[in-house]
Parts: C-alpha cells; structure tokens; sequence
C-alpha cells in the first residue's frame, strides 16, 4: 500500500532522515519504534504531506504520493498526531465534523455515530469542550476525527503518550480493533516498544535517522539488542 524510498529530510542543516525506505503492505500495523529524536515524527509528517522530503519518493497503491496535505488526505490517509492535538475550544462533535470536512454531510454524520459506538463516552458528552477532557478522552476524540476522513491508512505518533496503563491499553485496543473491523491499514510510531510489538505484525527500527533493524514483530521482539535496548525496563 505505501512505499517510502530513499527519503532524505532535514531541517536546515540537521538531518533528520538519511535515505529512509519501508514498505507497508494492505491490512498490516506496522510500528516504528526508536529513541527521542530518532526521526519517528518526521517519518509520519512526511507521509502525510506535513514535511517535504528533500530526497527519494514516497508511492501509496503504486502512485506517488501528492504534495499538498489536502490531497493526501482525500486518497485516504489520515494523521492523528503526537500531544493529541484535538480543538481545545471546539465541542467533541464538531471536532469530529473537522475530521470529516472533505466528505459530503450526509457521510459526516453517519460516520459521527460509528465514531460514537467505537468512543461510547465521547457520544455522552459530544456537546463539551475538547479542551476539558482528560488526557484519555482527547486521545479517543483524536483517534475518532482521524476515523471521520474514512482513512486506508492511518498514520498514529505516540498515542500512549501521558496517558495511564489502563488508558494506553484501552487505546491500543481501538487501534486493532480499528484494524481487524475496519481493514484499515496502520503505521504506529510508539516509545511503549513493549505495546507496540504487541499488536504490530511488522516493525522497524530507527536510529539517528536511519533505520537500523526490520522484521517480523514476532522475530524481532526476541532479539537481544532490541531486548537491551527498548523492552527492559517498566
């Protein structure tokens, strides 16, 4: 579904990303794991148009990618960024309806009610601020405005960030649950390695820009330099 070949970001004379290549295959989680710094966010920026690669090129079902955030969002890709990001002083309904803008309003408010049914609580309490939610809530009204763009292929940037472990569990499954029922297509960047390998099928490994290792979730979680390195520990 996403090819990303060679790409090259960086911000003045920093380097973000050095000739950068994965692959995402239709109906995988795919989880980017690495330290602070290691590139993750950038990754996912650039796929969504956020960024401009200086090098390389990025093909979604085989055509290359555009290069207006708009447009990336209309084949089918949506974002749901690191810190949530919801609309602090907008409601939770009509955070969702911003989620859905490029689609027609009948298909807006169906798709509000799936988004209702995936969320219960957000359904209870649709006409309160975004910003007095918890940390927990934001991240389900966040997760659901990406759902209301009828995504292929979701781009998540830490979703467990500042949340609880009951919460950060709770999160992760709606993230397969929005895979396995939806047949939506995920790449996951995530500091939780542990979560992260859980419900990944693929993950790679990135370091100072690079990506250093890549495999099966299954095979790489029993390596031992990613054991040292990311799921020792709490």
């Amino acid at each position: 579904m996403l090819e990303i070949d060679n790409i090259s970001v960086s911000y003045g004379k920093v380097r973000a990303l050095k000739n950068v290549s994965l692959s995402v295959k239709k109906g995988e989680i795919v989880s980017i794991i690495g330290a602070n710094g290691a590139g993750k966010s950038t990754m996912l920026k650039t796929v969504s148009g956020i960024v401009k690669a200086q090098e390389g090129k990025i093909a979604y079902n085989g055509v290359t990618l555009p290069d207006s955030i708009v447009k990336i969002a209309a084949v089918g890709i949506a974002h749901v960024p690191e810190g949530r990001r919801v609309f602090p002083g907008l409601s939770i309904r009509e955070n969702l309806i911003m989620g859905g803008y490029l689609r027609p309003w009948k298909e807006i408010e169906d798709t509000i009610q799936d988004v209702f049914k995936l969320f219960p609580p957000l359904e209870e309490r649709e006409k309160q601020l975004a910003g007095t939610l918890s940390g927990g809530e934001q991240q389900m009204l966040a997760i659901g405005r990406g759902v209301m763009s009828n995504p292929k292929l979701m781009l998540f940037d830490e979703p467990s960030l500042g949340l609880a472990p009951l919460v950060v569990k709770g999160i992760f499954e709606y993230i397969q649950l929005l895979n396995k029922e939806r047949d939506i297509t995920m790449i996951l960047v995530e500091q939780n390695a542990k979560m992260a390998f859980k419900i990944a099928h693929r993950v790679y490994v990135l370091e100072n820009g690079e990506i250093r290792k890549e495999g099966l979730a299954t095979e790489l979680r029993d390596d031992p330099t990613i054991i040292a390195s990311y799921l020792t520990g709490g």
